[in-house]
C-alpha cells in the first residue's frame, strides 16, 4: 500500500505510526504521509480535520510527513528532503 501511494505521488492517510518509520527508513520520496492522532473522545473531528488539512495545505503535503491532532497540524520535511 505504501509503495503504491509513493509511486503514484499520493498522500497516504494513516493512524499507524509505523508508516513514518517505513518511509524514513527507506528514504522514499514521492507522495506524502499524514499520521492522524485522535483519541477516542475526538474521533468525530477526524473527517473535518482531514478536509481542513487538504484545503489549507494541499500540494504542500507532497513529499512531507505530517501529523494531525485535534487543533494541531505539524508538517515536517519528508525523507528525501
Amino acid at each position: 500500500m505504501i509503495r503504491l501511494a509513493l509511486q503514484e505521488g499520493r498522500v497516504l492517510l494513516t493512524e499507524d505510526k509505523d508508516f513514518g518509520r517505513l518511509v524514513f527508513a527507506n528514504r522514499q520520496g514521492g507522495g506524502g504521509v499524514v499520521l492522524l492522532r485522535f483519541p477516542a473522545k475526538a474521533r468525530k473531528q477526524v473527517a473535518k480535520a482531514v478536509v481542513d488539512l487538504a484545503t489549507r495545505h494541499g500540494e504542500r503535503l507532497l513529499r512531507k510527513f505530517s501529523v494531525v491532532q485535534p487543533g494541531r497540524v505539524r508538517i515536517s520535511r519528508g525523507p528525501a528532503g
